[in-house]
C-alpha cells in the first residue's frame, strides 16, 4: 500500500473540511487565481433554489483537525536525554488509538526530531500505549531550535504529518547547509551517492547509494523499522518533509506517493541500493540516508538541489 508523505505548515495541524462537498476538488484546483474564483462560484451556486430570489449560500463550519495534544516538553534546559510525549487528538476530540500494524515501514508512528539548521536528526518508532499516549526518550546533543515531526499511520486511513517546535537552551550558532559531496563516511562506513543531473519537483527519480564497511566490503543491510534503509528529506529553512524507503523481499510495503506519482526503493547488488526521490517543491534539501549494518544505525547526510 502506498502512502503520502508531505509537510504540515503553519500551526502544525492537519486540516479536513468535510462540510462542503465541493471543497476537496476546489482545494485541489486552487493553485491559480482563476481556479480559486471558480471555487467561490461553486460555493455560491451550489445552494441556489428556484423558490428564492437570493442565493442560499451554505454556512461552512470550521475545518476539523488532527493535532498533537499534551505535548511535552516546550523548552529544554540543557542538551542531553529528553523525554518527548504527546497524544494525537482526532477531529472528534478523542485520542487516536488504532494504528496500522504489521510488516513494512508504513505502520505506527515515525517520530523524527531535526534541528532547524538540519545539523542533527533523530529517527524513532516509539511504542503507543493503549490510550494513545506516545512517549520516547531522545538524545539532543546541542542547543538550538528543533522540530518534532510526527508521521502517523492510522489503521483505516492514509498517513498524515503533524509537527511541534521547541528549543534546547544554550548558545546556538546555526551552521550553513554543506554543499553536495558524492561520498560521505560515517562510523567507518563509506557511502557513495550517484544522482541524476537534475532533480525536479514532483518528478520521480532515483539515486544509487553504494555502501562499504570499514574493511572495504559491501555492507550488509539489516531490516530496521520495517525497511533496509530509510531516506528522510527536509527542505532548508521551511523544513518541508518527505520520506521514502528501501525494501527487500522480507520488508514489503515501501511505495511512497505524492499526487499521482510514486516511488519505491530496492537493493540492486550487495552493498548497493536504489533510493526513490519524490520531492514536492524546489529548493535545497538535506537527505538523511539511514541504514543498520549489524547492531548500529548509520546516518549519511547529503545536500540535494531541486530545481
Amino acid at each position: 500500500m502506498g502512502d503520502r508523505h508531505g509537510v504540515v505548515q503553519g500551526n502544525g495541524r492537519l486540516r479536513f473540511d468535510t462540510t462542503f462537498p465541493a471543497s476537496r476538488s476546489c482545494l485541489q484546483m486552487a493553485g491559480s487565481r482563476l481556479a480559486l474564483l471558480a471555487c467561490v462560484a461553486v460555493a455560491a451556486t451550489s445552494g441556489c433554489s428556484s423558490s428564492s430570489s437570493r442565493p442560499n449560500v451554505p454556512t461552512i463550519a470550521p475545518a476539523r483537525t488532527f493535532e498533537l495534544a499534551g505535548f511535552e516538553p516546550l523548552r529544554i534546559a540543557r542538551p542531553g536525554r529528553t523525554r518527548i510525549a504527546f497524544t494525537i487528538k482526532q477531529p472528534s476530540g478523542v485520542p487516536l488509538t488504532n494504528f496500522r500494524r504489521g510488516a513494512g515501514p508504513h505502520t505506527g508512528v515515525h517520530l523524527i526530531v531535526v534541528r532547524r539548521d538540519l545539523g542533527v536528526i533523530v529517527h524513532r518508532h516509539p511504542p503507543i500505549d493503549a490510550d494513545g499516549r506516545i512517549e520516547e526518550t531522545v538524545d539532543l546533543p546541542t542547543p538550538g531550535p528543533y522540530r518534532v515531526l510526527v508521521d502517523a499511520y492510522p489503521a483505516k486511513a492514509r498517513n498524515f504529518q503533524l509537527h511541534r517546535d521547541f528549543r534546547v537552551a544554550g548558545a546556538y550558532r546555526p551552521q550553513p547547509l554543506p554543499a553536495f559531496q558524492s561520498t560521505e563516511t560515517r562510523d567507518g562506513y563509506k557511502v557513495t551517492l550517484v544522482t541524476p543531473k537534475r532533480l525536479h519537483p514532483i518528478d520521480p527519480a532515483f539515486l544509487t547509494a553504494t555502501v562499504t564497511d570499514p574493511q572495504g566490503r559491501p555492507a550488509a543491510f539489516t531490516p530496521w523499522f520495517g525497511a533496509l534503509a530509510h531516506a528522510i528529506f527536509f527542505r532548508a529553512s521551511s523544513l518541508d518533509y518527505f520520506h521514502t524507503h528501501v525494501c527487500g523481499a522480507n520488508t514489503p510495503g515501501c511505495t511512497s506517493i505524492f499526487g499521482g506519482a510514486k516511488v519505491v526503493g530496492r537493493p540492486t547488488a550487495p552493498g548497493r541500493i536504489r533510493v526513490g526521490v519524490l520531492l514536492p517543491v524546489a529548493g535545497d534539501w538535506r537527505l538523511f540516508l539511514q541504514f543498520k549494518p549489524g547492531n548500529r544505525v548509520v546516518t549519511a547526510p547529503f545536500t540535494l538541489k531541486v530545481r
